[in-house]
């Protein structure tokens, strides 16, 4: 009779374990993502042109979120050593540190962010004070233009 009780509870406490891993695998942050066709982050790098100002939904590893504010986090592209910025507003989306090495779904617009040379030196500052990391001005040799994406929505699974 025991046995009985003891698989019952086991049993049960599976079930519970297993509803409480589904429901943390999948997070979602900002608005309902509306694009069912993914653009390869790779595309972008190649044809910037072609996508700023578009709406896009895009897939990859989260590689670095905001430490500060969780107000940006950098996805990995499907081309190695390349990736591309998702952006929010601050304190409307806040992504976790948790969301570090986790696969995401992210919905946004391309923008383009043309720097000046001293643009360019206070951005990649600021970067580094982000990360806690010392800064070499000496590393920016001009003006710069990056491209990012205006984050509006996302899902962070497991």
């Amino acid at each position: 009779m025991k046995s009985g009780y003891v698989r019952v509870l086991f049993v049960m406490a599976l079930l519970v374990a297993l509803a409480v891993r589904a429901h943390a695998a999948t997070l979602k942050y900002g608005a309902e993502l509306t694009r069912k066709e993914v653009t390869k982050v790779s595309d972008i790098a190649d044809h910037p042109d072609r996508y700023v100002g578009r709406r896009v939904l895009v897939e990859g590893t989260v590689v670095e979120v905001c430490a500060k504010r969780g107000c940006w986090m950098d996805i990995a592209s499907d081309r190695k050593y390349e990736k591309i910025q998702i952006k929010v507003v601050d304190g409307e989306i806040i992504f976790p540190l948790s969301a570090r090495g986790q696969k995401a779904l992210v919905e946004g617009v391309v923008e383009e962010m043309a720097m000046t040379y001293e643009q360019a030196i206070s951005y990649h500052r600021h970067k580094a004070e982000e990360r806690g990391e010392l800064f070499d001005p000496s590393v920016v040799t001009g003006a710069q233009t990056l491209y990012r994406i205006r984050g509006l929505g996302a899902v962070i699974t497991d």
